[in-house]
């Protein structure tokens, strides 16, 4: 019965988050019993988390799959017990828009909503944004997949689930190197963009430490054409085209990829970790290759489930992009939810600084590995999944879990 309730109840959140409301959905969630305007029957006090995603703007499609990991989590595991009681699970939801400008005013309606913990964001730059908002309401946040270096550096709030895009970077420039003997890449960045520019800049230095020589461009915001910049690729010589950029970016790169004849691969990082880009990339003669943290098949049991809930309705499915393929941000989101839960269990409290001096101690087996954090606040990860899109069946094929020596 409980999980009846708390799929109906995602059903709203789904609902909240991903429709026109999203820009302030949390205000319409006044209990995870009533997430969305319905009632029950519930007597449990609340802990109120704090959703802080894109349900808009360049990374919108990815920030609803790793909402859509927090919500299925919630399905699993809608309450808490705090010094033996239990309280219901709270969201309140807000879209940061992909934006760093419009970032700190969603991350301090959060604060307004008087969340104990946040989850979010996808997408490094947003998390850079605000990150001061939730330092001065002393709110802990946990990042599932936001890679840039600076989003947990020199603070103690900010926590990571990924790892960084310096490993990140590095594992692609030797796979190129290792995989297909490349002595040229050109490297595409979107200007102004912290995980864009950032992991170009990584790779662009791992690349070179081994001896390749590289070009590297960026592109400005609003860009649609990319065809000068591959036809710079094809001039330079290229052995691969790596571009670290949104998935509103990847689909138009490859697409104009293909049309223009471009037979190299295309390496790119974990925001490329979508149904997006195999649907692009289905049945073209182009081959991409990104570094991840997820592959279908790593936790049979998450997979099995989570396909079950997201065909369970087709608003769930319709915000995976119309299809139940797990992108990798989906199980991160799920595991950041958990490690929520585990460092609340610790603390004991719903007081934000007693959770977020309880998530330093945190040590949790999650579906997407072990999970506990350094002293700068990132998980100990030392290993990525590099995959390829099948371009007949449009899925991704694994190639390798690769570490840096």
């Amino acid at each position: 019965m409980k999980k009846v309730l708390a799929l109906a109840l995602a059903l709203c959140l789904v609902v909240a988050v991903f429709a026109g409301c999203a820009k302030d959905s949390g205000s319409g969630n006044t209990a995870p019993s009533d997430n969305g305007g319905g009632t029950t029957s519930s007597a449990n006090k609340v802990i109120k988390i704090g959703i802080f995603e894109p349900a808009s703007g360049d990374n919108g499609a990815s920030g609803k799959q790793e909402s859509l990991g927090f919500l299925y989590a919630h399905y699993v595991q809608p309450t808490v017990e705090i010094n033996g009681e239990t309280y219901d699970v709270q969201f309140e939801i807000v879209d940061n828009e992909s934006s760093t400008d419009k970032a700190p005013t969603a991350a301090s309606t959060l604060v307004s909503k008087g969340v104990s913990v946040v989850l979010g964001s996808y997408g490094s730059a947003v998390c850079i944004a605000s990150s001061d908002v939730f330092k001065e309401a002393k709110i802990a946040a946990i990042a599932p997949t936001s890679t840039n270096p600076q989003v947990t550096l020199d603070n103690t709030h900010y926590f990571r689930l990924c790892f960084l895009d310096p490993f990140q970077g590095t594992v692609l420039a030797n796979f190129a190197k290792a995989q297909f003997s490349a002595q040229k890449a050109y490297v595409l960045a979107k200007l102004g963009d912290d995980y864009s520019v950032g992991l170009a800049t990584y790779f662009k230095q791992a690349f070179e430490a081994l001896g390749g020589e590289v070009v590297y461009e960026t592109f400005p915001e609003g860009n649609s054409d990319y065809i000068s910049y591959i036809t710079n690729a094809a001039n330079f010589g290229a052995d691969v085209f790596f571009s670290p950029t949104s998935l509103e970016a990847a689909s138009l790169i490859i697409e104009q990829a293909a049309a223009q004849g471009w037979d190299k691969p295309i390496l790119a990082g974990d925001t490329w970790d979508s149904n997006v880009v195999t649907g692009a990339a289905k049945g073209k003669a182009v081959n991409n290759y990104i570094t991840t943290f997820y592959q279908e098949g790593g936790n049979p049991d998450f997979d099995a489930g989570f396909k079950a809930w997201l065909n369970a309705n087709p608003d769930m499915l319709a915000n995976n992009n119309g299809n139940d393929m797990i992108a990798a941000s989906s199980p991160m989101g799920y595991d950041g939810y958990f490690v929520a839960l585990e460092a609340i269990k610790l603390a004991a409290s719903t007081d934000s600084v007693a959770i977020n001096d309880a998530l330093w101690n945190v040590k949790y087996d999650g579906v997407t590995g072990h999970i506990e954090f350094d002293t700068t606040g990132d998980a100990i990860r030392t290993e990525a999944v590099v995959k390829v899109v099948n371009t007949e069946t449009g899925a991704w094929d694994y190639v390798a879990t690769q570490g840096v020596n």
